[in-house]
């Protein structure tokens, strides 16, 4: 049985129990990314829900799902990078550090943007929590410029609780002689920042994270040939359709995953097995592990993204 975790270390960890994953991570002595949260900037259940999204939780029957976050290591190299800091980081860092125990609490940490699921876990690396030491903050221009005039977070810069590192479009930053990061600007609501994601290259795979964007069709560039050319990706999924939420969902306006998926219609299931849904409004059933929505995408071949979900660079 190990062998046969080994062979599908290339394409998802999922199908391997939790003892014999680990096992063959180590003797892989690889890269990997590590899902450490699923759930919209707010959280699962979300402040004062008490409708039929959330009640499972109320009623015991489901878990609290953390905001969305990815974990990376590289275990050769041992050293481990957080994707967003977010408000569930003190959690997301300890099971990184499960995975990986280092002498450092976090090698780097890379912004998206900002928006309150994305950045202000930042906020437990200050006295008042941990007291860290120059832990080092990606963050392009306008996000860094943000964190240095803005309290509190200004406050981590000049007690260099954190360092900010600045991120460049389209420019390449390189973890290790086998692994790099590349930023590039997506649309979205940039009240205070740009907003970014990253494409991750370790030694024989790549990904894509972008956890949330604006409609696929305002973006420069083609998301289904974007996937082709890496073999995960990391979508906005905060809604599965129109209607979820009381409000005008185009003041909001991510990609619904029903639209997602319709983009992907014609395509082989190997392109929509590089699908990874992410980044769950709390009123999105997918967040839910039973619903025939989402077992319908599931049988086409996409992807829903769960806590402690791994998958090989």
């Amino acid at each position: 049985m190990k062998k046969a975790c080994l062979l599908l270390l290339p394409i998802l960890f999922m199908s391997c129990p939790k003892e014999q994953l680990q096992q063959s991570v180590s003797e892989a002595k690889g890269q990997y990314i590590t899902v450490l949260g699923t759930a919209q900037d707010a959280g699962y259940p979300q402040i004062n829900c008490n409708k039929s999204c959330c009640k499972p939780y109320h009623d015991g029957k489901v878990a609290k799902k953390m905001i969305s976050c990815l974990g990376l290591i590289d275990l050769e190299a041992k050293k481990k990078w957080l994707f967003d800091a977010t408000p569930d980081i003190a959690q997301q860092i300890q099971n990184l550090s499960n995975e990986l125990e280092t002498t450092s609490v976090i090698d780097d940490v890379f912004l998206t943007h900002a928006h309150i699921g994305h950045y202000t876990g930042l906020m437990f690396f200050g006295r008042e929590a941990m007291g860290a030491k120059n832990v080092p903050v990606y963050a392009m221009p306008k996000m860094k410029t943000f964190l240095e005039t803005n309290g509190p977070w200004s406050q981590l810069v000049s007690l260099e609780n954190i360092v900010l590192q600045k991120l460049q479009h389209n420019t390449s930053v390189e973890l290790t002689n086998e692994l790099k990061i590349t930023p590039f600007l997506v649309p979205h609501r940039d009240e205070f920042s740009e907003t970014v994601g990253y494409k991750i290259e370790g030694k024989h795979k790549t990904a894509l994270f972008i956890p949330d964007i604006n409609k696929w069709q305002l973006w420069e560039k083609n998301i289904v040939e974007e996937v082709k050319k890496v073999d995960y990706a990391f979508l906005d999924a905060t809604f599965f359709k129109n209607g979820e939420i009381p409000r005008p969902m185009s003041e909001v306006p991510h990609p619904f995953i029903v639209e997602t998926a319709k983009l992907f219609e014609n395509e082989d299931k190997v392109t929509k097995n590089k699908v990874i849904f992410i980044h769950f409004n709390h009123s999105n059933p997918a967040l839910q592990d039973s619903n025939t929505l989402k077992m319908n995408l599931e049988s086409k071949g996409f992807k829903f993204a769960k806590e402690g979900m791994r998958v090989a660079l």
